[in-house]
């Protein structure tokens, strides 16, 4: 019955939507991470880095954007202090006991870092005292809570260099509204401004294929939306393939406002974006990176 009923218009209705879609949640230890990964990632110099993720367990986030299954990962409640230290600890202990080395530390919650109900203010000075010797800490949030909690965040790190991940989506007007992130283009801008100030590195989350984009504009706004990204600071750029499972995305399948690409698709939209910041004359190409990121982590 959901799968016939229209997308609705206005953000209230849509947070009501998603959540009748959902299905169950597995209950989940708030003091044990989810998973853990290791990847290469070219760095800013041009070298490359052992990037560790720890696929933290928390409170969800309180956006309910259309795309997004990460809340299959978090827990109802808040998080309880004590827990995220608890499990960036059992992280890092369990890598040297492996004998593997990282040199960049990604802390992704399935939430947003800078919410104090998903990673406790009171934390912060026991997260930074477990992030010794690293080159680099990355961790996620929404744009609208860049502000005070990162001064305090950059304060317990002690010049640790941060840099905060932020899912721009697209810039398709449409699109981004009716993915329901409850932001616009200059929301984005402006903490990614506020970012910048304060010596924080930005990386940028966009999806290949998102719903709402007629598909004979994804390759257009695609570059559209780089583009912005680059123009907003963006270190990083990170490609993620838009993906059904959530219920909604079903939903907006029949309704045929989504198509999930292929595999052929996402590579193609791989190189599309790689080509396009290719310059003929080498003082103008663009120094962002474009990472391509399968989704596959918690297993997110």
């Amino acid at each position: 019955m959901h799968y016939v009923t229209a997308y609705p218009g206005s953000p209230a209705e849509r947070d009501r939507f998603i959540l009748d879609l959902r299905g169950p949640r597995p209950r989940h230890d708030p003091w044990r991470h989810q998973n853990l990964a290791i990847d290469d990632e070219q760095t800013e110099r041009g070298d490359v880095a052992r990037v560790g993720t720890v696929f933290l367990t928390g409170r969800e986030c309180p956006w309910r954007c259309a795309m997004c299954d990460l809340w299959r990962y978090t827990t109802h409640e808040d998080t309880p202090a004590g827990a995220i230290p608890a499990q960036i600890d059992a992280a890092r202990r369990a890598w040297r006991e492996r004998g593997e080395a990282v040199s960049r530390l990604k802390l992704y919650n399935a939430s947003n870092f800078f919410d104090p109900r998903a990673v406790p203010e009171s934390d912060y000075g026991a997260i930074a005292a477990h992030l010794s010797g690293l080159d680099q800490i990355i961790v996620e949030s929404h744009p609208s809570l860049v502000g005070s909690r990162v001064d305090r965040f950059l304060d317990a790190l002690g010049g640790v260099p941060l840099e905060v991940a932020m899912g721009l989506e697209t810039i398709h007007p449409v699109a981004l509204d009716a993915l329901n992130k409850r932001m616009t283009t200059e929301d984005f801008a402006r903490a990614a401004d506020d970012l910048r100030r304060r010596g924080v590195s930005l990386r940028v989350f966009l999806l290949i294929s998102p719903p709402f984009v007629p598909e004979h504009e994804q390759d257009a706004w695609l570059l559209r939306s780089v583009a912005f990204a680059e123009k907003c600071g963006a270190s990083v750029v990170s490609l993620i393939p838009a993906r059904g499972g959530n219920g909604v995305m079903e939903a907006l399948a029949a309704q045929k406002l989504f198509r999930e690409p292929s595999g052929d698709d996402v590579l193609r939209s791989f190189d599309l974006v790689v080509a396009s910041r290719l310059s003929p004359v080498p003082s103008r190409q663009s120094s962002v990176r474009i990472l391509l990121d399968p989704w596959a982590g918690n297993a997110n």
